[in-house]
């Protein structure tokens, strides 16, 4: 199997590919505050996404706040069978700038349920902790998502931004899904973290795969020279695609979900599924400085 027809059992039992998209920035800018000034351009992004064969889309509460989830239904509720809209709970954001954590049980109930709203949904197939609370323990704040999985109203439960003790700590609670944290070609400190998961069968959804930082204007893997840019020119790729085609080879447990405004963009990305890396382009590309 190639990696652009290469499929995940997420959670065991939803079958989703492994190039998914992050709707996050399809919201007012800065700091991802406010709808979508171009509501209907994003809807229209979002439907070719699937049309592109993209069947997971990843999603969040603070992402407007909330504003994103609406426009994701919008575009494509009643959802075409098969697509797993999945979103984030445990952050508030007040304003561009105010971003803080919330991973009460009560807060972590009000975000699902409000996601539930409007996202248009009886249940979210996949509803990930946003990041650890320093106020509240971390076992309450995924016993407050297990409980909520009991109720019927998650179907599976993820992690964003932790260590792998509390990956660990949290597989004592309920099964673990997904843990979303920050990895590219660039920064790979999460490596214990990823290897982890694939041997627990648990996704691993890198969060800034071309090392893009926030507000940022570009990532720096989408305009990288070396030895990425010499591999893009053999493979007749950007080095964008060569670098997220090499998270597809890293591990067979990387969903990708890279986001963007533009569908040729769109596109671009989905192509990179079909790059295959060579063993000695991937090696040299892992042993590049970081």
């Amino acid at each position: 199997m190639t990696t652009a027809n290469a499929t995940w059992l997420l959670g065991g039992d939803l079958p989703v590919r492994r190039l998914g998209y992050g709707a996050m920035r399809l919201c007012a800018q800065p700091g991802n505050f406010g709808p979508y000034p171009d509501w209907e351009g994003g809807k229209r992004l979002l439907r070719r996404a699937f049309e592109l064969g993209i069947n997971l889309i990843d999603t969040a509460h603070p992402y407007g706040p909330g504003w994103n989830e609406e426009l994701i239904a919008d575009a494509l509720a009643p959802y075409p069978p098969g697509l797993i809209v999945t979103t984030k709970g445990g952050v508030e954001k007040t304003a561009p700038d105010k971003i803080f954590a919330d991973g009460s049980r009560a807060g972590l109930r009000r975000f699902c349920e409000g996601s539930l709203r409007r996202l248009k949904l009886e249940r979210i197939d996949l509803n990930q902790l946003h990041r650890p609370d320093p106020n509240v323990p971390f076992a309450e704040s995924v016993g407050a998502l297990a409980e909520l999985r009991a109720e019927g109203k998650i179907r599976h439960v993820g992690l964003s931004n932790v260590t792998l003790a509390q990956v660990q700590e949290a597989q004592g609670i309920v099964p673990i899904a997904t843990v979303q944290n920050r990895y590219n070609l660039l920064e790979r400190a999460d490596d214990p973290v990823l290897d982890y998961g694939a041997r627990q069968q648990i996704a691993y959804l890198p969060w800034g795969p071309l090392a893009a930082k926030p507000f940022a204007p570009e990532a720096p893997l989408a305009t990288a020279s070396g030895r990425l840019a010499q591999i893009a020119h053999e493979l007749g790729a950007t080095t964008g695609q060569v670098a997220l085609a090499w998270l597809l080879r890293r591990s067979p447990n990387i969903l990708l979900i890279p986001g963007t405004t533009s569908i040729a963009h769109l596109e671009e990305n989905v192509a990179a599924a079909g790059i295959q890396l060579s063993d000695a382009q991937f090696a040299s590309l892992a042993e590049e400085p970081r």
